[in-house]
């Protein structure tokens, strides 16, 4: 019988922290006995699992005693106070705010990367679950590198508000009302204007970088595919929710675009027919697969052709996709551990 986890969700009210309980809820730990936590101040806030209401509890130093598994999915700051704690007392850690992956044997990691560059062990103690926007990619780049096909590829990756969380969700919301009305428009986290705009760095004073989080999806890039060279750029667009990647891929030679589609498809990638609806951040939401096309500069007349230049145009649900990838970390740590009695 399989013993019974209790499983601690730290930020269990950000977007992130929403779309892992209904990752965790859907997944083999749902038998799981669960924790919310939040900062104090939401202590005693009335949320669900699932379909299984639960009581938010506030972040203190006793917090973790007893969790099998705490992910941490709302701010860099409460990774930074609490996560110490969690791993002071024997949990295994899912950090999903990058904040603990310059550590020593800390691993960058997804278990839907095969070959596996790198693999959790009975030592591994935290793991960061691959940026979403850097495990899309790698998946592709990983594919087409496998078949011995990759001579070169650049990427251009769209990057949405709630990679930032609520408060970054909040001023898109507040900018795209004020601008419709003439007024003026809230710069807090961004320093800059995003709404009806595409920007390639935040302001000065803004609370996050852009710049910093496309230097985070080249390391955990490189982290899942070592041998993959990729030319990135990141743009902030004004969208709220969904991940998109224009990428332009040269081979080493002409491939027909059946064996293209062959290579790249498979869980969680799904290869969408030309005549298909387009792979957009608005098809991708609530969808667990990267949605692909392939197109080429003449996309009509090469459609049955050989191609040896070609672009994938891809979307997917950067929430769902960084929880998917974060349970399936925690369910592969889980296999490690030893089962019934140790004699």
């Amino acid at each position: 019988m399989m013993p019974v986890f209790k499983i601690g969700v730290v930020g269990s009210g950000s977007p992130l922290g929403s779309e892992l309980k209904e990752a965790l809820a859907e997944s083999a730990f749902a038998g799981a006995q669960f924790v919310l936590m939040e900062d104090p101040e939401a202590h005693g806030k009335l949320d669900q699992i699932g379909d299984e209401p639960a009581v938010v509890l506030g972040l203190g130093p006793d917090s973790f005693d007893g969790l099998d598994f705490v992910f941490f999915a709302g701010s860099k700051a409460q990774t930074q106070r609490w996560s110490r704690n969690a791993l002071r007392v024997g949990c295994t850690v899912l950090d999903l705010t990058g904040v603990l992956e310059e550590e020593p044997e800390v691993l960058i990691h997804s278990p839907w990367m095969e070959p596996l560059p790198g693999a959790p062990d009975l030592l591994t103690r935290a793991v960061v679950p691959a940026h979403p926007a850097a495990l899309a990619l790698a998946l592709l780049m990983g594919r087409l590198r496998a078949s011995g096909r990759l001579r070169s590829a650049a990427a251009t990756v769209l990057h949405p508000a709630s990679e930032y969380g609520a408060s970054a969700l909040d001023e898109l919301h507040q900018q795209t009302v004020g601008l419709l009305s003439f007024q003026s428009v809230p710069r807090l986290v961004f320093d800059a204007q995003i709404a009806f705009n595409q920007l390639v760095d935040t302001g000065e004073s803004a609370q996050v970088s852009l710049r910093a989080t496309e230097e985070r999806i080249r390391q955990h890039l490189f982290a899942l595919t070592p041998d993959v060279e990729l030319s990135l750029q990141l743009i902030q667009a004004p969208v709220f929710h969904g991940l998109c990647f224009s990428v332009w891929v040269e081979l080493a030679e002409a491939v027909p675009r059946a064996a293209l589609e062959l290579a790249l498809a498979g869980v969680p990638v799904e290869v969408l027919s030309t005549g298909s609806e387009s792979p957009s951040n608005l098809a991708a939401i609530g969808q667990n697969n990267l949605l692909v096309r392939i197109g080429s500069p003449s996309d009509e007349s090469t459609r049955e052709q050989h191609l040896r230049k070609f672009w994938l145009w891809a979307a997917c649900d950067n929430l769902r996709f960084a929880a998917q990838n974060a349970v399936d970390c925690a369910l592969e740590l889980r296999r490690l551990r030893p089962q019934g009695q140790v004699q």
